[in-house]
């Protein structure tokens, strides 16, 4: 027998504890759930209160605006769940000691008593608001995928696409995802086997959090002084020295040469010596690098270093590839064999598809060195991913799945059996109306995204065929496959020359799939923390449908009030609006869709050797798992994760600006502080990553509605950008482009 957890016992933490113990039997067979998870749970705690709701929804609506708000700037600012769980902390503490608590019968629910403060704020209530925010940052991952198809019709394609068009694509591909979930949850979510190591984080931060405070300086107010002093000093790099966000010395120091600025610019060329000073660019893609861990940050910097300092600047300066030296050494844009930017809108005839002749007059698209690379290793990264998850996981993912039949259950699927769970029939009639509502867009409307039905039914298809096991792959091993790429690079086969069909069946495909597993990873946490199955399914539901309209309510404002949104050549230098992300997407767009991968990565393309990558990703993790069985007493070998190495993280649209301050922070705080002030580390450092996010995102907003607005703004040195001009300039002899040299 094993006595049950304890916790503090303060009003927070009150539990019931059943019988005094728990058969051994019973613990969850994974250690690392013994060890994070309580085994004990209170029934009675309210989790639909005032304070959920009021917190919830100022959660989820706040996050979806600033979210999306943050994604059209050069340093887009992900605001992520762990900020909402701090912050909400002491307000939810002030509610409870603030509102009156009353009570007063409600109309029509007959004896049923109902006050706005039942008592003090609880875990359960916490967990509840986390989730609902969740829904406000996409699931963690900015706002909501679909919302870059509107940005890339209106913002680049210049074409129209209507509000009820976009806003049905929005809700539909994060409602679909839903679906999959709600069908799949008695595999991945119930199972103690199906872990899911990512929800322990959180379980982690939320019991730390409810702890008894300490004397020494509580978290709630080290949180409030690294906001202001966060919110504060971004007035400095996001609007009177705008310079401090990339300074790159190197190119200061030699104005007038290409090769230099080349390898200096930490926006267009190598970021050699490049550093910042502003947290927005080094939180921006990569995300906070104090809630990474330092593994995953080595293991990023080998991939970085050998993409951006070897096999860049070899093939460019050093082998010439695809006469690379026409063009800029780093860059997302795409060209003709000339060097000058490709006109995509020359070659969109007015059915929205690809004007062969127009095409074949202007040429063959041509890629950066490092945008060819960089598709290069992602093709590299989802082979490596199968084989590295078959080789390294696949005993014990097949075990687990098994056990997750045969073995009993454990502790907390036990607790859970309390609480009335969600009917079947709820999740079959969502799917239901989802994919009428689906099919209804891709045939009333389908001269706005281009997708015909059968392309709809084959998207999902593909995603309901790999939730599961991506699914598992994810519980087990905390890895997620991304299979973006692989659905792009189908359909544009199957159905080349329409842009909008193509990243409309990668979202119904990839994201509906990525979403669904978002979904499961929010029903494990509220497994482990005892949350009644209909709540999270109300709080997760309401949270898709705000958030979306949200998502679509910015895009429409900014697209349409932002003159030259999305353009850098007819913005300022130094205007924030130049959306890489949209950038990225729309040239996969350009890419898979309207040409084709047969006419860039194909037969009748340039780059067709890039497909050799697949090989090579394949192979990788099965020589580093042979290299683990010949030498098992090297313990560093298991640590090579080519998945992660090989990927890239975000690049593009985050460059070597962005990557080398993320891994000079995250070494600071994940190895030196973790290891030589561990204390401080568990106690303040997931703190101080959402003050500083927190900080950051209201001054944001705040200059643009006092300052941007107006078209106040302060011009000097300061301001002026990079100053790296000459890093986007082509070094091949004889190639002219507007304000570069010409080599001779």
């Amino acid at each position: 027998m094993a006595t049950l957890e304890k916790q503090t016992r303060n009003p927070d933490t009150t539990t019931t504890i059943i019988n005094g113990f728990v058969d051994e039997d019973e613990l969850s067979p994974i250690e690392e759930v013994r060890l994070t998870v309580s085994n004990t749970d209170d029934p009675t705690q309210p989790v639909w209160t005032f304070r959920m709701w009021t917190l919830g929804l100022l959660s989820c609506a706040l996050l979806s605006f600033l979210n999306q708000f943050f994604a059209y700037r050069t340093e887009p600012i992900i605001i992520t769940q762990i900020t909402v769980v701090v912050a909400t902390l002491p307000i939810g503490r002030f509610m409870a000691a603030t509102l009156p608590i009353t009570q007063f019968k409600i109309p029509g629910f007959g004896s049923m008593l109902f006050s706005v403060n039942p008592g003090p704020f609880n875990m359960k209530e916490h967990v509840l608001i986390s989730i609902f925010a969740n829904a406000g940052s996409a699931f963690g991952n900015g706002p909501a995928y679909a919302v870059y198809i509107v940005d890339i019709v209106k913002a680049f394609y210049h074409r129209n696409i209507s509000f009820l068009a976009g806003w049905l694509l929005i809700i539909t591909t994060q409602v679909l995802g839903y679906g999959w979930a709600g069908l799949l949850r008695n595999y991945v979510v119930d199972p103690a086997h199906m872990w899911w190591p990512a929800s322990l984080v959180q379980v982690s931060l939320f019991r730390a959090l409810h702890e008894k405070e300490e004397k020494r300086m509580s978290r709630g107010k080290f949180f409030l002084i690294a906001l202001i002093c966060s919110f504060t000093w971004y007035t400095v790099p996001g609007y009177f020295f705008s310079t401090l966000t990339n300074i790159s010395w190197v190119c200061w120091a030699f104005s007038k040469s290409v090769t230099a600025q080349q390898i200096g610019s930490g926006m267009q060329g190598l970021g050699v010596g490049s550093l910042t000073l502003d947290w927005a660019a080094v939180a921006s893609f990569l995300f906070s690098p104090l809630i990474s861990p330092f593994f995953s940050i080595v293991n990023i910097f080998v991939g970085y270093v050998l993409i951006i300092y070897i096999a860049i600047p070899l093939a460019y300066w050093g082998f010439d590839m695809y006469s690379a030296t026409r063009f800029p050494i780093l860059s997302s844009n795409l060209f003709t064999s000339q060097g000058q930017q490709y006109n995509i809108s020359a070659i969109v005839n007015d059915k929205f598809e690809l004007d062969l002749a127009k095409y074949e007059e202007q040429g063959p698209i041509h890629l950066s060195m490092f945008f060819a690379f960089t598709y290069g290793f992602g093709f590299a990264t989802i082979a490596a991913t199968l084989t590295h998850v078959a080789f390294f996981n696949g005993r014990e993912i097949y075990e687990r799945f098994r056990a997750s039949y045969k073995g009993k259950e454990d502790i907390h699927t036990k607790l859970m059996r309390r609480y009335k769970d969600i009917p079947s029939w709820w999740f079959y009639l969502l799917l239901a109306v989802t994919l009428v509502v689906s099919l209804i867009l891709c045939t009333v409307l389908n001269d706005q995204i281009q997708m015909p039905w059968w392309g709809l039914l084959f998207a999902c298809a593909m995603a309901f065929i790999f939730t599961l096991p991506i699914s598992i792959i994810t519980a087990t091993t905390n890895q997620t496959p991304g299979l973006n790429i692989i659905t792009e690079y189908m359909m544009g086969l199957i159905y080349p020359g329409r842009p909008i069909a193509n990243v409309s069946f990668k979202v119904y495909g990839y994201m509906s799939m990525a979403q669904a597993v978002s979904f499961l990873s929010d029903f494990k946490l509220g497994h482990y923390m005892k949350i009644p199955p209909k709540s999270m399914f109300l709080v997760q539901f309401i949270g898709t449908i705000v958030a979306g309209t949200i998502n679509i309510g910015v895009a429409w404002w900014l697209l349409t009030s932002i003159q030259n949104i999305c353009q850098p050549e007819l913005l300022p230098i130094n205007s924030p609006w130049k959306c890489p992300n949209d950038r990225v997407f729309f040239d996969a767009s350009v890419i898979w869709g309207l040409v084709g991968p047969k006419r860039i990565f194909g037969t009748l393309g340039s780059y067709e050797a890039m497909n050799w990558f697949f090989l090579i990703g394949g192979i990788g993790p099965v020589l580093v798992w042979l290299l683990h069985k010949a030498f098992p007493k090297q313990s560093w070998i298991p640590l090579i994760n080519l998945p992660v190495l090989l990927g890239a993280g975000m690049m593009p649209p985050a460059t070597p600006l962005n990557y080398n301050a993320w891994v000079i922070v995250g070494t600071i705080f994940n190895y030196y502080v973790f290891r030589y002030r561990k204390q401080w580390w568990q106690r303040y450092n997931y703190i101080l990553s959402a003050a500083l996010d927190a900080g950051v995102a209201f001054m944001g907003v705040l200059l643009y509605f006092s300052l941007g607005m107006e078209g106040k703004s302060v011009t000097w040195w300061g301001t002026g950008g990079e100053y790296c001009d000459l890093a986007s300039c082509p070094t091949a002899k004889g190639i002219v482009v507007d304000n570069c040299p010409v080599v001779k």
